[in-house]
Protein backbone atom coordinates (compact mmCIF):
# COMPACT_ATOMS: atom_id res chain seq x y z
CA UNK A 1 0.00 0.00 0.00
CA UNK A 2 1.04 3.54 -0.67
CA UNK A 3 2.27 5.32 2.40
CA UNK A 4 1.40 8.80 1.23
CA UNK A 5 -1.05 10.46 -1.07
CA UNK A 6 -0.13 11.33 -4.62
CA UNK A 7 -0.69 15.10 -4.66
CA UNK A 8 0.03 17.80 -2.12
CA UNK A 9 -3.56 18.99 -2.28
CA UNK A 10 -4.89 15.52 -1.52
CA UNK A 11 -2.39 15.24 1.32
CA UNK A 12 -3.76 18.47 2.77
CA UNK A 13 -7.30 17.17 2.35
CA UNK A 14 -6.43 13.96 4.20
CA UNK A 15 -4.96 15.98 7.06
CA UNK A 16 -8.06 18.18 7.20
CA UNK A 17 -10.28 15.09 7.24
CA UNK A 18 -8.27 13.63 10.11
CA UNK A 19 -8.56 16.81 12.19
CA UNK A 20 -12.25 17.30 11.42
CA UNK A 21 -13.26 13.73 12.15
CA UNK A 22 -11.42 13.69 15.45
CA UNK A 23 -13.39 16.63 16.81
CA UNK A 24 -15.67 15.65 19.66
CA UNK A 25 -18.81 16.70 17.80
CA UNK A 26 -17.79 14.68 14.76
CA UNK A 27 -17.30 11.52 16.81
CA UNK A 28 -20.81 11.78 18.25
CA UNK A 29 -23.13 10.90 15.33
CA UNK A 30 -26.19 12.35 17.02
CA UNK A 31 -24.51 15.72 17.57
CA UNK A 32 -22.99 15.61 14.11
CA UNK A 33 -26.38 14.93 12.59
CA UNK A 34 -27.82 17.99 14.33
CA UNK A 35 -25.07 20.16 12.85
CA UNK A 36 -26.50 19.56 9.39
CA UNK A 37 -29.77 21.14 10.52
CA UNK A 38 -27.88 24.44 10.57
CA UNK A 39 -26.52 24.22 7.05
CA UNK A 40 -27.25 27.22 4.84
CA UNK A 41 -30.01 26.70 2.34
CA UNK A 42 -28.65 24.90 -0.72
CA UNK A 43 -28.68 26.96 -3.89
CA UNK A 44 -29.84 24.95 -6.86
CA UNK A 45 -27.91 25.77 -10.05
CA UNK A 46 -29.78 27.90 -12.55
CA UNK A 47 -29.93 25.06 -15.07
CA UNK A 48 -31.67 22.62 -12.66
CA UNK A 49 -34.85 22.40 -10.64
CA UNK A 50 -35.15 20.59 -7.31
CA UNK A 51 -38.37 19.39 -5.72
CA UNK A 52 -39.35 17.27 -2.72
CA UNK A 53 -40.84 13.81 -3.18
CA UNK A 54 -42.91 12.20 -0.42
CA UNK A 55 -41.92 8.54 -0.13
CA UNK A 56 -44.16 7.82 2.82
CA UNK A 57 -41.69 7.22 5.65
CA UNK A 58 -39.16 9.74 4.35
CA UNK A 59 -38.77 12.47 1.77
CA UNK A 60 -36.36 12.72 -1.15
CA UNK A 61 -34.82 15.40 -3.31
CA UNK A 62 -35.61 15.11 -7.01
CA UNK A 63 -33.15 17.05 -9.16
CA UNK A 64 -34.15 17.65 -12.79
CA UNK A 65 -32.50 19.52 -15.62
CA UNK A 66 -34.58 22.43 -16.87
CA UNK A 67 -36.07 21.96 -20.30
CA UNK A 68 -33.88 23.61 -22.88
CA UNK A 69 -30.76 23.59 -20.71
CA UNK A 70 -27.54 22.22 -22.13
CA UNK A 71 -26.10 18.96 -20.84
CA UNK A 72 -23.17 20.85 -19.39
CA UNK A 73 -23.33 24.51 -18.35
CA UNK A 74 -21.20 27.15 -19.93
CA UNK A 75 -20.23 30.23 -17.98
CA UNK A 76 -20.83 30.69 -14.29
CA UNK A 77 -19.16 30.80 -10.94
CA UNK A 78 -19.18 28.63 -7.85
CA UNK A 79 -17.65 25.31 -6.92
CA UNK A 80 -20.15 23.24 -8.91
CA UNK A 81 -19.52 25.24 -12.06
CA UNK A 82 -15.78 24.86 -11.54
CA UNK A 83 -16.15 21.10 -11.15
CA UNK A 84 -18.32 20.75 -14.23
CA UNK A 85 -15.95 22.86 -16.32
CA UNK A 86 -13.12 20.49 -15.40
CA UNK A 87 -15.22 17.46 -16.32
CA UNK A 88 -16.40 19.07 -19.54
CA UNK A 89 -12.89 18.87 -20.95
CA UNK A 90 -12.60 15.09 -20.62
CA UNK A 91 -16.10 13.63 -20.28
CA UNK A 92 -18.50 13.70 -23.20
CA UNK A 93 -21.83 12.53 -21.78
CA UNK A 94 -24.44 11.36 -24.24
CA UNK A 95 -27.92 12.89 -24.12
CA UNK A 96 -30.21 10.57 -22.17
CA UNK A 97 -33.99 10.55 -22.34
CA UNK A 98 -36.06 9.52 -19.32
CA UNK A 99 -33.04 8.41 -17.27
CA UNK A 100 -32.48 8.58 -13.54
CA UNK A 101 -29.91 8.03 -10.83
CA UNK A 102 -30.90 6.74 -7.40
CA UNK A 103 -28.28 8.33 -5.17
CA UNK A 104 -27.91 6.80 -1.71
CA UNK A 105 -25.88 9.04 0.57
CA UNK A 106 -23.29 7.99 3.12
CA UNK A 107 -23.02 8.74 6.81
CA UNK A 108 -22.74 5.42 8.61
CA UNK A 109 -26.55 5.06 8.67
CA UNK A 110 -26.54 7.84 11.27
CA UNK A 111 -26.21 11.05 9.27
CA UNK A 112 -28.97 12.64 7.18
CA UNK A 113 -28.92 13.98 3.64
CA UNK A 114 -26.93 17.21 3.49
CA UNK A 115 -25.72 19.73 0.94
CA UNK A 116 -22.66 17.87 -0.30
CA UNK A 117 -24.95 15.20 -1.74
CA UNK A 118 -27.06 17.82 -3.42
CA UNK A 119 -23.84 18.92 -5.13
CA UNK A 120 -22.98 15.37 -6.21
CA UNK A 121 -26.54 14.93 -7.49
CA UNK A 122 -25.81 17.72 -9.97
CA UNK A 123 -22.60 16.00 -11.06
CA UNK A 124 -24.33 12.64 -11.55
CA UNK A 125 -27.05 14.36 -13.55
CA UNK A 126 -24.55 16.01 -15.88
CA UNK A 127 -22.44 12.88 -16.30
CA UNK A 128 -25.57 10.91 -17.22
CA UNK A 129 -26.65 13.27 -19.98
CA UNK A 130 -28.91 15.44 -17.85
CA UNK A 131 -30.62 12.55 -16.05
CA UNK A 132 -32.89 13.13 -13.08
CA UNK A 133 -31.43 12.28 -9.67
CA UNK A 134 -33.49 11.05 -6.73
CA UNK A 135 -31.74 11.26 -3.35
CA UNK A 136 -33.80 9.94 -0.43
CA UNK A 137 -33.25 11.42 3.01
CA UNK A 138 -33.69 7.94 4.44
CA UNK A 139 -34.37 7.29 8.11
CA UNK A 140 -31.29 6.79 10.27
CA UNK A 141 -30.09 5.34 13.55
CA UNK A 142 -30.35 5.48 16.48
CA UNK A 143 -34.05 6.40 16.26
CA UNK A 144 -34.72 4.34 13.15
CA UNK A 145 -32.42 1.31 12.90
CA UNK A 146 -32.49 -1.42 10.23
CA UNK A 147 -34.59 -2.04 8.20
CA UNK A 148 -35.68 1.61 8.01
CA UNK A 149 -32.96 2.86 5.63
CA UNK A 150 -33.26 -0.24 3.48
CA UNK A 151 -37.04 0.09 3.23
CA UNK A 152 -36.74 3.76 2.30
CA UNK A 153 -34.21 2.96 -0.44
CA UNK A 154 -36.57 0.28 -1.79
CA UNK A 155 -39.48 2.73 -1.74
CA UNK A 156 -37.36 5.26 -3.62
CA UNK A 157 -36.59 2.72 -6.34
CA UNK A 158 -40.24 1.70 -6.60
CA UNK A 159 -41.12 5.38 -7.03
CA UNK A 160 -38.65 5.65 -9.91
CA UNK A 161 -40.00 2.54 -11.60
CA UNK A 162 -43.34 4.30 -12.08
CA UNK A 163 -41.81 6.69 -14.63
CA UNK A 164 -38.41 5.31 -15.64
CA UNK A 165 -37.39 2.09 -17.33
CA UNK A 166 -34.95 0.06 -15.20
CA UNK A 167 -32.43 -0.05 -18.05
CA UNK A 168 -32.23 3.76 -17.74
CA UNK A 169 -31.69 3.76 -13.96
CA UNK A 170 -28.34 3.72 -12.18
CA UNK A 171 -27.72 3.20 -8.47
CA UNK A 172 -24.93 5.32 -6.97
CA UNK A 173 -23.81 5.37 -3.35
CA UNK A 174 -20.86 6.13 -1.14
CA UNK A 175 -19.85 4.56 2.19
CA UNK A 176 -23.05 3.33 3.88
CA UNK A 177 -24.94 4.40 0.77
CA UNK A 178 -22.68 2.23 -1.37
CA UNK A 179 -23.40 -0.78 0.79
CA UNK A 180 -27.09 0.05 0.69
CA UNK A 181 -27.03 0.20 -3.13
CA UNK A 182 -25.40 -3.23 -3.35
CA UNK A 183 -27.73 -4.74 -0.74
CA UNK A 184 -30.76 -3.34 -2.54
CA UNK A 185 -29.62 -4.73 -5.90
CA UNK A 186 -29.09 -8.21 -4.43
CA UNK A 187 -32.53 -8.05 -2.79
CA UNK A 188 -34.19 -7.03 -6.06
CA UNK A 189 -32.55 -9.94 -7.85
CA UNK A 190 -33.72 -12.39 -5.18
CA UNK A 191 -37.27 -11.03 -5.45
CA UNK A 192 -37.18 -11.21 -9.26
CA UNK A 193 -37.75 -7.47 -9.51
CA UNK A 194 -36.26 -5.32 -12.30
CA UNK A 195 -32.62 -4.46 -11.74
CA UNK A 196 -30.96 -1.12 -12.51
CA UNK A 197 -28.57 -1.00 -15.44
CA UNK A 198 -25.42 -0.20 -13.42
CA UNK A 199 -24.12 0.32 -9.89
CA UNK A 200 -21.52 2.86 -8.75
CA UNK A 201 -19.95 2.69 -5.31
CA UNK A 202 -17.40 4.85 -3.56
CA UNK A 203 -15.79 3.40 -0.43
CA UNK A 204 -18.76 1.06 -0.02
CA UNK A 205 -19.43 -0.24 3.49
CA UNK A 206 -20.27 -3.84 2.67
CA UNK A 207 -19.23 -5.62 5.87
CA UNK A 208 -20.70 -4.32 9.12
CA UNK A 209 -19.12 -7.25 10.97
CA UNK A 210 -15.80 -5.51 10.25
CA UNK A 211 -14.11 -8.82 9.48
CA UNK A 212 -11.95 -7.66 6.56
CA UNK A 213 -8.18 -7.51 6.93
CA UNK A 214 -8.02 -3.76 6.25
CA UNK A 215 -9.86 -2.99 9.50
CA UNK A 216 -6.66 -4.02 11.24
CA UNK A 217 -4.05 -3.25 8.59
CA UNK A 218 -5.31 0.31 8.01
CA UNK A 219 -6.44 1.09 11.54
CA UNK A 220 -3.61 3.60 11.97
CA UNK A 221 -3.46 4.64 8.30
CA UNK A 222 -7.05 5.79 7.80
CA UNK A 223 -7.25 9.57 8.37
CA UNK A 224 -11.05 9.49 8.64
CA UNK A 225 -11.77 6.48 10.88
CA UNK A 226 -8.33 5.35 12.02
CA UNK A 227 -6.71 5.35 15.42
CA UNK A 228 -9.92 5.14 17.41
CA UNK A 229 -12.92 2.88 17.89
CA UNK A 230 -15.02 5.90 18.77
CA UNK A 231 -16.09 6.51 15.16
CA UNK A 232 -19.08 5.76 12.95
CA UNK A 233 -17.51 2.53 11.70
CA UNK A 234 -17.73 1.01 15.16
CA UNK A 235 -21.26 2.13 16.01
CA UNK A 236 -23.71 -0.79 16.07
CA UNK A 237 -26.92 1.21 16.49
CA UNK A 238 -27.96 0.61 12.89
CA UNK A 239 -28.45 -3.13 13.23
CA UNK A 240 -28.93 -3.31 17.02
CA UNK A 241 -30.26 -6.82 17.70
CA UNK A 242 -30.29 -7.87 14.05
CA UNK A 243 -27.61 -10.13 12.61
CA UNK A 244 -24.95 -7.97 10.90
CA UNK A 245 -24.37 -10.90 8.52
CA UNK A 246 -27.83 -10.32 7.06
CA UNK A 247 -27.13 -9.58 3.36
CA UNK A 248 -29.50 -6.61 3.53
CA UNK A 249 -27.20 -5.15 6.20
CA UNK A 250 -23.83 -6.41 4.98
CA UNK A 251 -24.00 -7.19 1.24
CA UNK A 252 -20.58 -8.87 1.44
CA UNK A 253 -22.61 -11.90 2.57
CA UNK A 254 -25.07 -11.69 -0.33
CA UNK A 255 -25.04 -13.92 -3.40
CA UNK A 256 -23.33 -11.86 -6.09
CA UNK A 257 -24.53 -13.79 -9.12
CA UNK A 258 -26.62 -11.88 -11.64
CA UNK A 259 -25.86 -8.37 -10.43
CA UNK A 260 -25.55 -5.58 -13.02
CA UNK A 261 -22.16 -4.09 -13.97
CA UNK A 262 -20.49 -2.33 -11.04
CA UNK A 263 -17.83 0.35 -10.72
CA UNK A 264 -16.22 0.20 -7.26
CA UNK A 265 -13.78 2.89 -6.15
CA UNK A 266 -11.84 2.93 -2.89
CA UNK A 267 -8.70 4.42 -1.40
CA UNK A 268 -5.87 2.18 -0.24
CA UNK A 269 -5.59 3.94 3.14
CA UNK A 270 -9.13 3.08 4.15
CA UNK A 271 -10.23 0.73 6.88
CA UNK A 272 -13.03 -0.15 4.46
CA UNK A 273 -10.61 -1.15 1.70
CA UNK A 274 -11.35 -4.87 2.04
CA UNK A 275 -15.10 -4.16 1.92
CA UNK A 276 -14.66 -3.20 -1.73
CA UNK A 277 -11.82 -5.55 -2.70
CA UNK A 278 -13.43 -8.66 -1.20
CA UNK A 279 -16.87 -7.91 -2.61
CA UNK A 280 -15.43 -7.25 -6.06
CA UNK A 281 -13.37 -10.44 -6.09
CA UNK A 282 -16.35 -12.56 -5.07
CA UNK A 283 -18.61 -10.89 -7.63
CA UNK A 284 -16.10 -11.43 -10.43
CA UNK A 285 -15.98 -15.14 -9.58
CA UNK A 286 -19.75 -15.19 -10.07
CA UNK A 287 -19.43 -13.64 -13.52
CA UNK A 288 -20.38 -10.07 -12.62
CA UNK A 289 -18.78 -7.29 -14.65
CA UNK A 290 -16.93 -5.41 -11.91
CA UNK A 291 -14.46 -2.59 -12.45
CA UNK A 292 -12.43 -2.05 -9.30
CA UNK A 293 -10.13 0.93 -8.85
CA UNK A 294 -8.04 1.17 -5.70
CA UNK A 295 -6.64 4.70 -5.61
CA UNK A 296 -3.13 4.85 -4.08
CA UNK A 297 -2.81 7.05 -1.04
CA UNK A 298 -6.50 7.94 -0.98
CA UNK A 299 -8.81 8.12 2.02
CA UNK A 300 -12.50 7.46 2.66
CA UNK A 301 -14.79 9.06 0.02
CA UNK A 302 -11.97 11.26 -1.27
CA UNK A 303 -14.21 11.90 -4.29
CA UNK A 304 -16.09 14.45 -2.20
CA UNK A 305 -13.12 16.75 -2.73
CA UNK A 306 -14.70 17.38 -6.15
CA UNK A 307 -12.27 19.60 -8.13
CA UNK A 308 -9.96 20.50 -5.23
CA UNK A 309 -7.33 17.84 -5.98
CA UNK A 310 -6.57 15.76 -9.08
CA UNK A 311 -7.34 12.33 -7.63
CA UNK A 312 -10.95 13.35 -6.95
CA UNK A 313 -11.33 14.73 -10.46
CA UNK A 314 -9.91 11.51 -11.93
CA UNK A 315 -12.40 9.45 -9.95
CA UNK A 316 -15.35 11.46 -11.26
CA UNK A 317 -14.00 11.22 -14.79
CA UNK A 318 -13.94 7.46 -14.34
CA UNK A 319 -17.56 7.57 -13.17
CA UNK A 320 -18.48 9.49 -16.31
CA UNK A 321 -16.77 6.97 -18.58
CA UNK A 322 -18.46 4.07 -16.80
CA UNK A 323 -21.91 5.64 -17.09
CA UNK A 324 -21.54 6.32 -20.79
CA UNK A 325 -19.78 3.14 -21.93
Amino acid sequence: MSEEVTSLRARAAAFTAMITNNLHAAKDPVRRSKLYNHEPEWKCPAYHLVSTVDLGECSADLLCLKKGSGILPGDGTGHLEEMLKVLKETVRPRPTENAAVLQLHGGGYYLPLHNLYRDTAVIYSMLFGGADVLTPDYRTAPDDPFPAAFEDALDAYKWLLKDYEPENIIFAGDSAGGGLALALAAFLRDKHMPLPSKLITMSAWTDLTKSGVSYKENFNNDPVFGGSKDTLVFKDGYYRDDDPENPCISPIFADKKGLPPILMQVGDREMLLSDTVDFAEEAKKEGVDVRTHVYPGMFHIFQMGLYLFPEAVSAWEEVGRFIND
